[in-house]
């Protein structure tokens, strides 16, 4: 194999990836409707567990991510390390940040390792999109709060003769932007037009998705990360059958108008799934006699102005991550990009060719992007997307002697993560 020379920032302790596992990716309402985030959850960490070998009792911390909260569990990871069976004693903690979310949870573990703090860790996130906690609108809510304090029985009457039908009506969850008022795909709508994405390049992008996805799962290139569930053990978002005519078939979905170029075919889609990651220090995993898949070597976060393109962010992360690291991107064999949507790719793609706000990096190899597909043909459980790019990265890099591998993700809130895992 030949090697670029080229040294990344190192972490004061090297931490290592030595397992990964996900469920399949299913799309919302469907396969895993009667499951919950937690259950989900559940059901990756036992199967990471079991697949490391390791004796539980050795697994130092459990950080655990998702993105729709559910009120009623504050601490989620707690739970769901205790429901998998791990010690009553392990230390766990929650995290919540978008679609980086699982890949925050993964950086707090590394760091917790860097440091010297833990020794071993399970990072990771789960997503079920088919079952949101629902919450009643703010006037319903304000009427059964007060009902649920009222000490009379008058006092409760009272309160009950003031409800109203739509009090009943639950607040649906919303993709819509707190600081905006408008979805992921509107924002994107906007940038796309700022930056000239065209609809066939975007449609470009999903096909190649589906395509590259496709061959991988017939080559069994997932099989060893995804733990079956409820009867299913490959993604089903995948479509072999797609083409270039039948996604320039689909109408726009967030600008209806003749102007939109976002569809459902070079989006993503509402998916549930799970995915964890079992990380050590170096030292750990050699004393264990365990297999290093590859080590987290940098990584970066970066937010800009939601006016500036809410999911361009990535065009701030990679170039600052990479020039702290003297690389560009021929120095790596494997660039994960994760696709939110097929413009979002491009303009992010656009950015770091030619330069936005930071200096330009270098032409991006296409054949080294997403090569065993993306969330838009595989799926995109919020949380459970960075644990899924690392797994396949980690595997992919052990598998065929890779030397270095580069995962960007977006996210709402104008945020974005990046990291560079490598080998040596």
């Amino acid at each position: 194999m030949a090697t670029s020379k080229k040294t990344t920032k190192k972490l004061p302790n090297r931490v290592a990836i030595v397992s990964g596992v996900r469920t399949p990716f299913v799309k919302a309402g469907t396969k895993f409707s009667n499951y919950t985030m937690q259950q989900l959850g559940e059901h990756v960490v036992k199967a990471l567990v079991e697949k490391s070998g390791i004796d539980p009792e050795e697994i130092d911390t459990c950080l655990f991510s998702t993105v729709l909260l559910d009120p009623r569990t504050p601490n989620w990871a707690r739970e769901i390390a205790v429901a998998a069976g791990l010690p009553k004693t392990l230390y766990a903690h929650s995290v919540s940040n978008n679609c980086i979310s699982g890949l925050v949870a993964v950086t707090s573990a590394v760091q917790e390792i860097a440091l010297g703090k833990s020794e071993v860790a399970i990072a990771g996130g789960s997503e079920s999109m088919s079952n949101p906690a629902l919450l009643y609108h703010g006037d319903g809510a304000k009427v059964f709060l007060k009902l649920s304090r009222a000490r009379s029985f008058a006092d409760k009457i009272k309160i009950l003769s003031g409800l109203r039908p739509n009090h009943f009506l639950p607040a649906m969850p919303s993709v819509a932007e707190p600081s905006t008022g408008l979805t992921m795909g509107q924002h994107m709508e906007i940038t796309a037009k700022e930056m000239s994405i065209k609809r066939a390049l975007q449609d470009e992008i999903a096909l190649a998705s589906h395509k590259n996805a496709a061959k991988a799962q017939k080559a069994g290139e997932f099989e060893d990360e995804i733990a079956p569930l409820a009867g299913v053990d490959h993604d089903l978002l995948i479509r072999p059958d797609t083409s270039a005519e039948k996604l320039a078939k689909l109408r726009a979905v967030f600008d209806r108008s003749a102007k939109g170029s976002l569809t459902a075919g070079n989006s993503s889609a509402l998916t549930d799934g799970a995915s964890a990651v079992m990380l050590m220090s170096e030292k750990k995993a050699k004393d264990l006699g365990l297999e290093i898949l590859a080590f987290v070597a940098d990584y970066e976060y970066a937010a800009i102005d939601a006016d500036d393109g809410l999911l361009m962010a990535p065009g701030v992360a990679i170039p600052r991550l990479l020039a702290r690291n003297e690389l560009i991107f021929r120095d790596f064999q494997m660039i994960e990009v994760h696709e939110a949507f097929g413009a979002q790719v491009a303009a992010n793609i656009q950015a770091w060719e030619e330069g936005w706000k930071e200096k330009k990096v270098s032409k991006l190899p296409r054949k080294k992007l997403n090569m065993f597909g993306g969330s838009i043909a595989l799926g995109h459980p919020f949380a459970a997307t960075g644990g899924r790019m690392i797994t396949t990265m980690a595997n992919q890099l052990h598998k065929n002697d890779w030397e270095r591998g580069l995962i960007s993700i977006c996210a709402a809130g104008a945020t974005a993560g990046a990291m560079i895992i490598e080998r040596a």
